[in-house]
């Protein structure tokens, strides 16, 4: 390392700062969406893992229940990683 090193911009390396900054930005979207869930939400989840749960064996992580709002409607947007 020269001195010369010291005064370049070496912005072509992600700062850690930013890097921070984006996942902050992440963690707060998502924290706002489960805000504005509905309050039925985990209790369909968990009605809707206890049916599948008859069939197949899978864990909390693998189902993912979301409620989309277009324009008048709400999508209740279901996901299941079943097991092969």
């Amino acid at each position: 390392m020269s001195i010369f090193d010291l005064f370049r911009d070496n912005s072509t390396t992600p700062k850690s700062a930013h890097i921070a900054k984006e996942r902050l930005k992440v963690i707060v979207a998502h924290e706002r969406h489960q805000r504005n869930a509905p309050d039925y939400l985990p209790a369909l989840q968990r009605d809707i893992m206890d049916v599948i749960r008859k069939y197949v064996d899978i864990g909390p992580e693998q189902l993912q229940v979301d409620i989309n709002e277009e324009g008048n409607y709400s999508i209740l947007e279901v996901n299941v990683n079943l097991p092969k």
